[in-house]
C-alpha cells in the first residue's frame, strides 16, 4: 500500500535532489578536511607553538579529534529531529552551522595575538564543525536513498558520498594552490585563512540549491501514516516513542553492525589522507607541495570510482562489495607504506589512490546499506547514530593515534597493523550482516516505524523489529539486474 502511494521522481527531480546533496555535502566535508590538513601543516605552529614540532603535531590533531566527538551529539540531535520534522529542515541547517564555524576559524588570531584563548577559540569551534557533521551526513544520503529509484538505489546514494572525496579535493586543491604561490612565510601569515573565508561563499552557493528541493516523499508519507494512526490511536493504546528509543530498542543490532562497519572504512581513510600528510614530509623526506599533490590526484579518483562501487552493489549486493573494500585494505596497508617510504612522487600517488579505491569500496554502499537497515521513521536517528558514533572510536584518534604510533616506534609497521585489525573488525560487522539490496524502504513502516511500547510487550523486541525488515520478494527481482 506504501509503495503504490509514492509516485517515483523524475529524472530531472531526482538529478536536482543528488545535485543538492552532493553539493551540500561537498562544502561539509571541504569545510571539515580543510581543517584536517591545516592542523597537519600551519595549525601546529600558529596555535601550539614552543613544543617540539611532533608534539605540537599531536596537539594540533588533538583538537581535531575533537570535532569528532561533537559528531554523535550532532547524530542524536539532527536525528531526531529529522525524523520528526524533515529532511531539508536539519539539512539546510547543518550548512549553516558548518559554514558559520569554518568562516569563523579564518577571521581567529593566533597564539601569537591572544595567548592562550587562541586554541581554545579554535577548539569551540571545531565542536561546531563536528555538531553538523554529525547531522549532515544522515539527513543527505537519506534524501537520496528515499528519493531514489528502489533497483538503482545503490547508485543514486553513493552520489552524496563522492562529497567526501570531493570535498577532500576542492580543500587539499586549494591549499596546494596557495602553498605552490605563497612563500612559507606568507602562507603561516595570513594565506592559511583564504580556503576558510572562502566557506562562506560555498555555503551561499550551497543553501541556494538545498533550498529547492522538496521533501523525501517517503518521510511525508510515513509522517502522515504516523498521525493518522496518532488520531486513531485511544490513550491507553500507548504513545509513539521517541525515534532515538525506537532505535536502541528495535534495531540496536543493526546500529552495532554499521559501527563495526565503518571502523576501517573510517580508519583508513584518515589515515590515507590525513596522517601521511605528517608522515611523508617527516620520514620519507617529502614536500608539503608533493604529499598535498598525490592526494589531490587520489581524491580525484575516489571521486570517480564511488559511483561505479555503487553501482556494482546494485548488481551484486552490498555486503560483498564491503567485504572488497575491508579485505583490500587490510592487505595494502604495508605495501601502501613502503611505496611512501620510496619518497618518489609516483609511488606516493600510487600508495594513496590504490587505497582510496579499496576505500571506495566501502563507502560507496554504506550509504545505500545503512539507509536500508532503518524504519522510515527512525531512519535518520538509526543511520546517523550507528555512523556518528563510530566516528569516535575510528577516525577521530586515528591521526592521533597514527602519529603517536611513529613518534613511539619510529616506523610505519604499528601503523599498518593498527589498520589491519580495524580492517579484521569490519570483515567481522559485515560478514554477519544481513543482505538489504532488496529492502523495500516504505513497506516497513506500518509495523516497526510506530512501534510502541505496548505493541512490543507481547513478544521478543528483537524479533518482532527485526520482522519487518525481512527481504520483500514480491517486487524485488529487477533490483537485482538493473543497475
Amino acid at each position: 500500500m506504501a509503495s503504490a502511494t509514492t509516485s517515483p521522481p523524475t529524472p530531472a527531480s531526482l538529478k536536482r535532489i543528488v545535485a543538492a546533496s552532493l553539493i551540500g555535502t561537498t562544502i561539509e566535508w571541504y569545510d571539515f578536511f580543510l581543517y584536517g590538513s591545516a592542523a597537519a601543516l600551519v595549525f601546529n605552529k600558529l596555535f601550539f607553538p614552543g613544543s617540539d614540532p611532533l608534539v605540537g603535531t599531536l596537539l594540533s590533531f588533538l583538537t581535531y579529534a575533537v570535532g569528532f566527538a561533537a559528531r554523535p551529539l550532532g547524530a542524536l540531535v539532527f536525528g531526531h529531529y529529522g525524523d520528526r520534522l524533515g529532511r531539508k529542515k536539519l539539512l539546510v541547517l547543518s550548512l549553516l552551522l558548518m559554514g558559520g564555524a569554518t568562516f569563523a576559524i579564518g577571521l581567529l588570531p593566533t597564539h601569537a595575538t591572544v595567548g592562550s584563548a587562541a586554541p581554545v577559540l579554535l577548539t569551540v569551534l571545531r565542536l561546531v564543525q563536528g555538531f553538523a557533521l554529525g547531522g549532515e551526513w544522515g539527513g543527505a544520503v537519506l534524501l537520496v536513498s528515499e528519493h531514489g529509484d528502489a533497483r538503482r538505489r545503490g547508485f543514486w546514494a553513493s552520489w552524496p558520498q563522492t562529497g567526501a572525496p570531493a570535498g577532500q579535493l576542492l580543500a587539499t586543491g586549494v591549499l596546494s594552490l596557495l602553498t605552490a604561490v605563497l612563500s612559507d612565510a606568507a602562507f603561516a601569515s595570513w594565506g592559511w585563512r583564504i580556503p576558510f573565508l572562502l566557506s562562506g561563499v560555498l555555503v551561499v552557493v550551497g543553501l541556494w540549491i538545498r533550498l529547492s528541493v522538496d521533501e523525501s516523499p517517503v518521510f511525508r508519507q510515513a509522517l502522515a501514516q504516523a498521525e493518522a494512526r496518532k488520531a486513531a490511536r485511544s490513550a491507553e493504546a500507548g504513545a509513539e516513542q521517541l525515534p532515538l528509543v525506537s532505535v536502541l530498542r528495535h534495531h540496536w543490532r543493526d546500529v552495532l553492525v554499521a559501527m563495526g562497519a565503518r571502523m576501517a572504512e573510517n580508519i583508513s581513510y584518515y589515515v590515507i589522507t590525513a596522517f601521511i600528510l605528517v608522515y611523508a614530509t617527516t620520514s620519507a623526506g617529502v614536500s608539503k607541495q608533493t604529499a598535498l599533490n598525490a592526494v589531490l590526484i587520489a581524491s580525484a579518483v575516489h571521486f570517480a570510482v564511488i559511483p561505479a562501487w555503487g553501482a556494482l552493489s546494485d548488481r551484486v549486493g552490498r555486503r560483498p562489495v564491503y567485504l572488497l573494500g575491508a579485505v583490500g585494505i587490510g592487505l595494502w596497508m604495508f605495501p601502501f607504506f613502503s611505496l611512501v617510504d620510496t619518497g618518489t612522487f609516483g609511488s606516493l600517488v600510487l600508495a594513496v589512490t590504490v587505497g582510496l579505491v579499496l576505500h571506495g569500496a566501502m563507502y560507496a554502499p554504506q550509504a545505500a546499506f545503512f539507509s536500508e537497515m532503518f524504519a522510515t521513521r527512525m531512519r535518520y536517528s538509526g543511520a546517523s547514530i550507528g555512523a556518528q558514533f563510530a566516528s569516535v572510536a575510528a577516525g577521530a584518534p586515528a591521526p592521533l593515534i597514527a602519529t603517536a604510533l611513529l613518534a613511539d616506534y619510529d616506523s610505519s609497521t604499528p601503523i599498518a597493523l593498527y589498520v589491519i585489525a580495524a580492517a579484521l573488525l569490519t570483515v567481522l560487522a559485515v560478514g554477519v550482516a544481513k543482505e538489504t539490496r532488496h529492502r523495500d524502504l516504505t513497506a516497513d513502516d506500518l509495523t516497526a516505524d510506530e512501534v510502541t511500547a505496548d505493541d512490543m510487550a507481547d513478544g521478543d523486541p528483537g524479533e518482532r523489529a527485526e520482522h519487518p525488515r525481512k527481504e520483500h520478494t514480491q517486487a524485488p527481482a529487477p533490483d537485482a539486474r538493473a543497475v
